[in-house]
C-alpha cells in the first residue's frame, strides 16, 4: 500500500510552499488507494506551539486534505530513543565535544583555504580517556550520524532522475543537541520506517537530506521510502519571494479565494498539464505523474489564483454555497448572479441590487421620458413569462430605440448599475412591483 505524510513543525502557519506539498503527498496517497499520514514535528519544545497545531488541522480541513492518521513526535521520544541507543552500539552514531564556537572557527578556516567546510571528525579521534577529562570539565557532547564513505549514495528521485553524492563531501550530520534534544533528521527516518512510509514528496532544499537519510535507513536495515523533490515555488516577478512564505490559507480566504482554486492550480503548478477551474479533485489525482514535472522553478501567480477563483465559483452549486449567501437568497438568485461574481462574498452587492433601494444615475431629459414609458409598460406585460423581452420588445416598438439606447438606460435604472447580470434572469427576481418603482423614480 502507497503510504504519504506530510510532516510541518508547529512553529508557524503552513505557507503556500508548505501546501503544495501536503496536496502532492495526499494525492499521490488519494491515487494509489493509500494512507496519507500528517506527522506533527513539534521535537522543538520551545518554538512549537499547540495554537500552531490547531492551525494547521484547520488549514488542511478547509482544503479537504484529510490525513488518514495523525502522529506528534513529541509522544514518540521513547521509540527515537530505542533507535537511538542501537546506533550508538553499532558505531554510527558518536559523540562530539567542540562549541558551536569552535566548529564556526573550523569552517572560516576551510573555507579560507578554499576548500568544502566538511566537518573533520575530530571526536573519532579522541580516547576514552579524552571523553572522560571533557565530560569531567562539563563538557556535554553533541551527537553526529556517521556516514559510510565507502559508496556514493545513490536514488532514482520521481521527479529529478538519478541523483547521486558522495558521502565523503558530507559532513557527518549532528542528529542530537548536547541537551538531549532531537534534530529533524534522524527522528524523521525513524518515523518513516515505524509508520510504513512508502513515498514522500517534498521540496528540492531537501535532496542532500535524502541523501543522508538514505545511510540512516540502511544502518537502521529497513527499506527507505521513494522520494521525491519537486522544484521550489517562484513568485509572479520571476525570482524567489520571500512573500510566499507569508501566503497561507488565512491570506486565500481573507482574499476570497475558493479551496477548490487553490488545489487547481498548485496540482498543476510545475507540470505540463494545463492548469484548469477543476471544482472535483478527482481528474487531478486521476492525471498525477511525477514524470510531469520539470526541473525549473515554478512561478506561482496571485492574479492567475484569483482568475482561477472566480472560474470555480461560477461552477459552484447552490447548495455548497448557501450557507455563505445573504439570508433569503435562493438559488434562482444565486444562478443568476453567480456568472458575474469573482468571490462569493460579492453575491451581497447583487442580493441588495435585487433587494433594493437602488442608486440609478441622473439622466436626461429625453431618457426620463423613454423611462417613464418603459414603466407603463412595465406595468402591462406578462410577468409569469419572459418579462425583460416583453418589456424591451416593447418598448423597441414603441420608442424605435434598439442596441445600447434601448436596455443601458432599464439596466441602469434597474439595477443602478452598467452591467452585470443578464437581465433577462436578474428581473424577474427584482418582481414587478419593484421594477415599476425604479423606472418610475428614475423617470421623475
Amino acid at each position: 500500500m502507497t503510504v504519504t505524510r506530510f510532516a510541518p513543525s508547529p512553529t508557524g502557519l503552513l505557507h503556500v510552499g508548505n501546501i503544495r506539498a501536503a496536496l502532492q503527498n495526499w494525492m499521490l496517497a488519494r491515487r494509489d488507494r493509500g494512507r496519507f499520514v500528517l506527522r506533527i514535528d513539534d521535537t522543538d519544545a520551545e518554538r512549537s506551539e499547540e495554537r500552531y497545531v490547531e492551525a494547521i488541522r484547520a488549514d488542511l480541513a478547509w482544503l479537504g486534505l484529510t490525513p488518514d492518521l495523525e502522529v506528534r513526535q513529541s509522544e514518540r521520544f521513547a521509540l527515537y530513543q530505542t533507535r537511538f541507543d542501537a546506533l550508538v552500539s553499532a558505531g554510527r552514531i558518536y559523540p562530539a565535544y567542540e562549541s558551536a564556537q569552535e566548529l564556526d572557527l573550523k569552517r572560516k578556516v576551510l573555507l579560507g583555504r578554499g576548500l568544502p567546510p566538511v566537518y573533520d571528525r575530530a571526536a573519532l579521534r579522541l580516547s576514552d580517556a579524552d571523553r572522560a577529562r571533557l565530560e569531567a570539565d562539563g563538557v556535554r557532547p553533541h551527537w553526529r550520524f556517521r556516514l559510510d564513505h565507502d559508496a556514493p549514495i545513490v536514488w532514482d528521485d520521481l521527479i529529478r532522475g538519478t541523483q547521486r553524492f558522495e558521502p565523503a563531501t558530507m559532513s557527518d550530520p549532528v542528529i542530537r543537541r548536547a541537551d538531549g534534544s532531537w534534530l529533524y533528521m534522524l527522528p524523521s527516518a525513524i518515523d518513516d520506517a515505524d509508520l510504513g512510509i512508502t513515498h514522500v514528496v517534498r521540496g528540492e532544499d531537501h535532496v542532500s537530506n535524502t541523501a543522508l537519510q538514505l545511510q540512516m535507513f540502511a544502518a537502521m536495515g529497513v527499506a527507505p521510502p521513494r522520494f521525491g523533490h519537486a522544484a521550489l515555488l517562484t513568485g509572479a516577478e520571476g525570482k524567489l519571494s520571500k512573500r510566499l512564505g507569508s501566503l497561507g490559507v488565512d491570506h486565500f480566504r481573507d482574499e476570497g479565494i475558493e479551496p477548490q482554486a487553490v488545489i487547481a492550480l498548485l496540482a498543476r503548478l510545475g507540470t505540463s498539464d494545463p492548469v484548469e477551474p477543476i471544482v472535483d479533485p478527482a481528474p487531478l489525482i486521476a492525471t498525477l505523474d511525477f514524470a510531469r514535472y520539470g526541473r525549473a522553478p515554478a512561478r506561482f501567480d496571485e492574479a492567475e489564483l484569483a482568475q482561477i477563483s472566480a472560474r470555480i465559483v461560477h461552477q459552484l452549486p447552490y447548495e455548497s454555497v448557501r450557507s455563505r449567501l445573504p439570508a433569503g437568497m435562493g438559488s434562482a438568485e444565486w444562478d443568476a448572479v453567480r456568472p458575474n461574481l469573482t468571490r462569493i462574498a460579492d453575491a451581497d452587492d447583487w442580493w441588495q441590487v435585487i433587494e433594493g433601494p437602488v442608486d440609478a444615475p441622473a439622466f436626461d431629459a429625453e431618457t426620463r421620458d423613454y423611462l417613464a414609458a418603459a414603466a407603463k409598460a412595465a406595468e402591462t406585460i406578462d410577468w409569469a413569462g419572459d418579462p425583460w423581452h416583453a418589456l424591451t420588445n416593447s418598448l423597441k416598438e414603441t420608442t424605435g430605440r434598439k442596441g445600447k439606447a434601448l436596455f443601458l438606460p432599464l439596466r441602469q435604472a434597474l439595477t443602478g448599475r452598467d452591467q452585470g447580470p443578464d437581465m433577462a434572469a436578474l428581473l424577474p427576481l427584482i418582481g414587478a412591483g419593484r421594477s415599476v418603482e425604479r423606472l418610475r423614480r428614475a423617470a421623475s
